[in-house]
């Protein structure tokens, strides 16, 4: 019997895993993200992409000031508050849509709570930032541990793995136990194996079929596979933008497995494809 996970209440949202497929809107605060960096680097351009993500039937906003594609480079600290607290203070006057905020450090994620997010989304599994764990369990707010290895800067120099998959149970069970024994709340962890994080594109195809290894962790999965470049190589497309049937078709996958939130950049497109697919998987 497949383990039923406790709900996320969210302001007035209700996350009831296991019911249907939720979606996480990209709002990118960044100049230089992998497909659409540049385009949302003021709050007031932020702002109307949030309303149209809203529109679009995101069921959160994941906002991220520093990109995380292959060979980005980091920015300050105070770049990286610069970038997203002002957009997340805007949009939490707007609109009561819950708020994740994609960020390793532990202060940007203390600041952007205070500003009116809701949920932590950290690349590293919390890794990079001592202070992330302590800082989560402190706030109690949710938080989303993936894997990854190395930096941005390096991590496609690290893809040798003996056993892909079970390498990455063990590290998102580490990062959970970790989180739990620093008084982070066990049913308010999310995972996710981080498609095309420190993985080959054979590597990426194989955690996607196997997607069902990682529901032995209990936790809400989310899978992240939005104009990636695996996508690219299968489709021959240079264009992130013109990726979107093939993510769909990833999207699709990663459904009939059980992943719990997509987090994507075209929104309506993929609401559409999560509802076909939940009508077909899901349904009682």
């Amino acid at each position: 019997m497949p383990v039923v996970l406790s709900p996320w209440q969210i302001r007035n949202y209700s996350f009831s895993w296991g019911d249907r497929t939720y979606i996480m809107g990209v709002l990118n605060t960044t100049p230089d993200s992998f497909s659409d960096g540049g385009e949302f680097d003021t709050v007031e351009k932020a702002l109307v992409q949030a309303r149209s993500l809203r529109d679009a039937g995101a069921d959160i906003l994941d906002i991220g000031g520093q990109s995380t594609r292959p060979q980005a480079t980091e920015i300050s600290l105070q770049e990286e508050l610069q970038r997203v607290i002002p957009v997340v203070q805007a949009v939490r006057q707007e609109m009561d849509l819950p708020i994740s905020v994609d960020t390793t450090r532990a202060a940007v994620a203390a600041a952007a709570i205070a500003a009116g997010a809701d949920v932590i989304n950290d690349i590293s599994g919390a890794t990079y930032d001592s202070a992330m764990l302590p800082t989560v369990a402190k706030l109690g707010v949710p938080i989303i541990l993936m894997h990854i290895r190395g930096t941005p800067q390096t991590m496609q120099q690290l893809t040798d793995y003996q056993d892909v998959i079970g390498e990455l149970v063990a590290f998102l069970q580490a990062r959970i136990e970790a989180a739990v024994a620093i008084g982070v709340q066990r049913d308010l962890i999310a995972i996710d194996p981080g498609i095309g994080f420190a993985k080959t594109y054979t590597q990426n195809i194989e955690i996607l079929r196997h997607l069902a290894a990682f529901q032995s962790l209990n936790c809400p999965l989310l899978v992240g596979v939005s104009r990636k470049s695996f996508i690219g190589y299968i489709l021959e497309q240079p264009d992130p933008k013109q990726r979107v049937w093939g993510t769909a078709a990833a999207c699709c996958a990663a459904i009939a497995q059980g992943t719990d939130i997509l987090r994507v950049h075209d929104v309506r497109e993929m609401q559409d494809v999560c509802r076909v697919a939940d009508a077909i998987w899901r349904s009682r």
